[in-house]
């Protein structure tokens, strides 16, 4: 196997917590899960399980409903 193709493992930072559901509210944490231009980062990147990913995404979903995150950050 090649060392370019093992991943290096990267703990989900919500099961490391022990958080088990994700609040919209909470923007400051959505905030770092996304990119400058406003897009959900993706979970090879992150590290975040696929169960936690998911809530996230909702999460971030709920919030720009809800007008407490933009859609697009203006830089």
């Amino acid at each position: 196997m090649n060392p370019r193709d093992r991943r290096k493992f990267k703990p989900c930072s919500f099961c490391a917590d022990k958080i088990d559901d994700l609040d919209y509210k909470d923007t400051i944490r959505l905030k770092r899960y996304l990119t400058e231009r406003g897009k959900i980062i993706p979970r090879r990147i992150t590290g975040n399980c696929s169960f936690h990913q998911r809530i996230l995404a909702q999460a971030v979903k709920k919030a720009r409903e809800n007008a407490l995150i933009s859609y697009i950050f203006e830089g």
